[in-house]
Order: structure tokens, then C-alpha cells, then sequence
């Protein structure tokens, strides 16, 4: 009994934090830096920042098999190799085999995963974009889901305060439906993007600017300035990027307050019938398969939207038996992901004597303008775009009918410009699309598998014939030339914007969790990634996720110290 007492001291902690991703960084950090002694779990292998990036100065001739794995491992990948978003020799280290976590689908879902400390904050595509007033309130107007427990001025000095240390750069425009961020200096648009601009401006009152991103574009905080190498997704020595390995980990570390434990896999939450509460989560070694539980005042649940919902659906107990808060059934409920893949391409004759400097690691962004002021559509909320001009490169070779000199003549000249823009559009939260848990199919560590239910719904269908036209008229219109669009809706999944299983809300009936990010019915425990997300908007969600973790972790230390959690 002894013994078990002192097991149990040493296992217990004033936090845990499941996920070491973009928000469980963040909750992190903040908990450290606010004085708790904190455990923080990753289902997945170690990380060091600089060290552990293998491939981060490779050569393209350094690579083996031109940087494509053998047909041996693709057999590991049937999923993630079928999205486009190719599993490399230069990054296979980062994704999630498909036949060590399988899933089933009803319906196609593209779900793409990273097992490791700091997660997918190393391989994100780092667009940083505030929600807006008009986005909190949307629901509630429309009569859409359920209203979010909160608005945007709660939120605002939070995205400030994730802002000022992570490092955004990007332009100030104050656009009421795309607030300003706190920035960097913005990177510069080339010459083909500011004469669309220009057009735009002129022709149809619509705003392109520089894409707000995660990377540095001059030193911040002890970090970077990004060098222009276009590797960001491999690691970046420089940490000219935002990544919980480069930023939010070192920070909480050097608190002397986190203790970081890689290959811990969290199978549940122990929650106490008694007490009334979680008192801790129980933990799968992802080596040894053996299980030990962890306890703590106070759990962050961060380990992505589809798994922290997993972790949720299997912590049952007799208070909870469909899963951990789910006393109005919506645990699963609500996928919400965004739509794109559809847009047009252009070229242009003109600015041949001109060129750009650099592989910048940004594009352009147009913000949203549809279903706006007097703007009425056949269908709810709207899109923005993203893409860039860029002039073809030698690879064009491949296609030419030439050789010796000639062809050396042809690659060695740049080709002409062109420009893409890229649509991405809001999906709407829709009971019926979700997911649960088989618990009689299981994976390599034991744990229930999830089953995907999800689809786009006609509204974002009938959304996709402005988001495809738009992009064309706009070209079309700058005088670009030989103008092609195309429409590849796929599947839900391949955004990497999954959101929406654990919502907050005001009625416990209808919702997971509350304004604080807390569970309705369990209030030690908080959920800050994707899976709190009550609606989508179109802009890219990481830095909200950034922004309600702190905003939660403040709350959490704040109700522990008045002895409330």
C-alpha cells in the first residue's frame, strides 16, 4: 500500500497536457510560465529542435530515389500517398503510418497525422489569420449549429498576445472581416502579384495582400529570420518559423516546471465518481504497450481534433457512459474541415525583365468578399484565396522537344509568368457529419479505431461555383491570358483543418464544453485544438487554436488558485 501511495505522489502533477501540437505547446507554455509543475504527453518519439530535423539541409541529389520511398513503404501509406500530400524520402519521418492507426470510412476522409513531439506544428503551412466579429456571431444569425459562447472582442487580446510571440508577419489592412494581427514587417509581393492587385482594386473593389504567416520576416524572440529555402516542412535550424519545437516548448522548459514524456499514448481520462472530476489520464507506452495512469488537478486535452475526441469517447465510466461530456450526444458530431482545391490559373506576356529574389514561404492572400454588406449569395458565408504569381522554371525542359544546346538555351532563360489563386471556403457545422469508435477493430497500441462519416453538404457545393468563376473573371479581367479553372472538391480531411467534434456553447445540452474551453460537466478538464471549434469561418484556424489555449490556461490557473477546479 506504501508503495502504491508513492507511485501515485511521484505520477501527480498540478497539469497535464495531452499533445505537444500547435495548441498543446501553448497550454505549455502557459501553465509552466504560470507556475504549475506540469506533465506533458506525446504519443509519439522525441523532437529536438535543430537536432532532430535529418533532412534539413539536404541537397535534391542527396536523396534517394529521386526523394520518392520504395514501393515497399508506400504500402504503409495507402491514405496519406492517395491525398497528394506525398509521403517523401525527405519527410517521411513525420507521418503517421496508416496500418500502425487504420481508420474506416463510410464516406472518404483524408486524415492526415503527425506522431512526434511538436506534432504538425512542424509541417504546417504556418497562414495565420484572425476569425472576425462577423464569424462569432454568424450561427447565432443564421440560425446555424449553436451559438459560440464568446465573441471576438473576448478573443482579441489573446491573438494579440500569441502574436507578439510567435511572430506574424503580414500587412495591416483593417478589414472589418479580416482583423489585423499584431505584425512583422510584411514580405513583399512580386511584380505580377501587385499588377493583379492593382486590378482588382480598381475593377472590382477587392483586396490582395501578402499571406499572413508564421514565418520570421526579420529576427524575433531569439529566433530566425527565415532564409527564403522553401524546406520549411522538413525543420527549420534557423526556427524562422512558429513550431511548439522551436517556440513554446524551449519557452516552457526553461520554466523548470515541464516534465516531457514522448511515447505516451493517452488511452483515457480517469474520472472520479466520487470527487465528481478527472483526477488523470491512463497512459499506453507506445513501445511496451504497458499502462500507467498520471494525475493532476487540472487536464489540457491537445492532441488534435480526432484523437483528443477518441481520447474523449473512450474515457466511459459509469457518469459517462458514451464518453467523457457527452451528456448532449454532439461528442463526434459537427466535422467541420475547409473546402478548396478549385480556382483558376493564368499566364501573362508582360514584366519578362522582371524576376523575384528567393523561395519566399508565402503566397498571396485575398480575403473573403462574398456575403458581406449588401453582397447576398445563394448560399451562406464565403471563401478567400490563396496561391501566387511565379515565373516557369527549367522543369519546363521535360516538355520541350529539344536537345544539346538548345535545350540548355531554353532551361536557362525563365519562362513566363503565371499566376494560381486557390480557393478556400467555410464549411458548415452539420450534425450528421461524424465520427465514433469501433471498439472491436484496434490498432498497433490497443486503443478503439475511429469510423469517418462525413461529407460536404450543398451549401458548399453551391459555394464552389463563385469560388471557380471569381477566380477566372478576376485573371480575365487583369488581362491575364490562356485562363483555366478547375473544380476537385475531394474529400473532407485534405483541408487539414479538422474542427468541431467537442464544440463549445452555451447550453450544455447542445454543447461540449463552455465558454472557458472547459467540459460542461467536468470542469478540469479543457479542450483548445480543432475540436472546441463551434464554426469553421474560411481563414486558417491555427492561430485561433493558439489564442483559445491561452486563453483557457489563464482561466484554468486563475479558478485553481480560488480552489474552484
Amino acid at each position: 500500500m506504501n508503495l502504491n501511495t508513492k507511485a501515485k505522489q511521484e505520477n501527480t502533477y498540478d497539469a497535464i497536457v495531452v499533445g505537444t501540437g500547435i495548441s498543446g505547446g501553448w497550454a505549455a507554455k502557459e501553465l509552466t510560465e504560470k507556475g504549475l509543475n506540469t506533465l506533458v504527453l506525446e504519443r509519439g518519439r522525441d523532437v529536438e529542435h535543430v537536432k532532430d530535423y535529418p533532412t534539413m539541409f539536404k541537397e535534391p541529389w542527396e536523396l534517394p530515389n529521386n526523394d520518392k520511398i520504395s514501393y515497399e513503404e508506400q504500402q504503409h501509406y495507402e491514405k496519406q500517398l492517395r491525398t497528394g500530400y506525398t509521403v517523401r524520402e525527405s519527410t517521411k519521418h513525420w507521418w503517421v503510418k496508416d496500418t500502425d492507426q487504420p481508420y474506416e470510412e463510410v464516406k472518404r476522409f483524408d486524415w492526415i497525422r503527425g506522431y512526434h513531439v511538436g506534432g504538425r506544428s512542424i509541417m504546417w503551412g504556418r497562414q495565420s489569420y484572425r476569425l472576425s466579429p462577423m464569424d462569432f456571431e454568424a450561427n447565432a444569425k443564421e440560425g446555424i449549429a449553436v451559438d459560440w459562447p464568446i465573441r471576438y472582442e473576448d478573443l482579441a487580446p489573446w491573438y494579440s498576445h500569441v502574436e507578439k510571440f510567435a511572430g506574424i508577419s503580414g500587412e495591416a489592412l483593417g478589414l472589418p472581416q479580416l482583423p489585423d494581427s499584431e505584425f512583422l514587417p510584411p514580405m513583399e509581393l512580386n511584380c505580377v502579384e501587385e499588377y493583379l492587385r492593382d486590378s482588382m482594386a480598381k475593377k472590382f473593389n477587392r483586396v490582395l495582400t501578402i499571406g499572413r504567416t508564421a514565418n520570421l520576416s526579420r529576427a524575433h524572440n531569439g529566433r530566425g529570420p527565415c532564409q527564403y529555402r522553401d524546406l520549411c516542412i522538413r525543420g527549420c535550424p534557423y526556427a524562422g518559423y512558429f513550431s511548439s519545437n522551436s517556440a513554446t516548448l524551449p519557452a516552457a522548459k526553461a520554466t523548470g516546471n515541464m516534465t516531457l514524456r514522448p511515447h505516451s499514448v493517452v488511452d483515457s481520462v480517469i474520472y472520479d465518481e466520487e470527487k465528481g472530476k478527472a483526477v488523470g489520464v491512463r497512459v499506453i507506452d507506445a513501445n511496451t504497450l504497458e499502462v500507467q495512469e498520471y494525475y493532476s488537478k487540472i487536464i489540457f486535452l491537445n492532441a488534435s481534433c480526432m484523437n483528443t475526441t477518441l481520447i474523449m469517447m473512450n474515457s466511459r465510466s459509469r457518469r459517462f457512459p458514451e464518453g467523457l461530456g457527452n451528456d448532449s450526444g454532439e461528442l463526434g458530431h459537427n466535422v467541420m474541415d475547409h473546402h478548396f482545391r478549385v480556382g483558376a490559373n493564368g499566364s501573362i506576356d508582360q514584366f519578362n525583365d522582371r524576376y523575384y529574389w528567393g523561395k519566399r514561404p508565402t503566397g498571396i492572400y485575398i480575403p473573403r468578399y462574398r456575403n458581406i454588406g449588401s453582397d447576398k449569395r445563394n448560399y451562406l458565408r464565403g471563401f478567400g484565396y490563396q496561391g501566387g504569381g511565379s515565373r516557369e522554371n527549367w522543369t519546363r525542359g521535360i516538355r520541350e522537344l529539344a536537345v544539346g544546346a538548345e535545350l540548355k538555351n531554353i532551361i536557362s532563360v525563365p519562362g513566363s509568368w503565371t499566376m494560381g489563386l486557390l480557393a478556400f471556403g467555410e464549411v458548415l457545422p452539420d450534425h450528421s457529419n461524424h465520427v465514433k469508435l469501433n471498439f472491436e477493430k484496434r490498432d498497433k497500441w490497443g486503443q478503439p479505431t475511429l469510423v469517418m462519416d462525413c461529407e460536404f453538404k450543398e451549401n458548399e457545393y453551391k459555394m464552389r461555383v463563385d469560388m471557380k468563376n471569381d477566380a477566372a473573371e478576376m485573371l480575365e479581367e487583369a488581362g491575364f491570358k490562356n485562363v483555366t479553372t478547375y473544380d476537385d472538391p475531394g474529400a473532407m480531411g485534405l483541408g487539414i483543418h479538422e474542427m468541431g467534434t467537442a464544440r463549445m456553447g452555451r447550453d450544455p445540452k447542445t454543447s461540449v464544453l463552455n465558454r472557458w474551453n472547459q467540459v460542461h460537466a467536468c470542469k478540469n478538464v479543457f479542450v483548445t485544438d480543432g475540436a472546441c471549434m463551434t464554426s469553421a469561418g474560411c481563414q486558417n484556424p491555427s492561430l485561433t487554436y493558439m489564442a483559445m489555449t491561452a486563453r483557457a490556461a489563464d482561466y484554468a490557473v486563475k479558478e485553481l488558485k480560488k480552489g474552484n477546479l
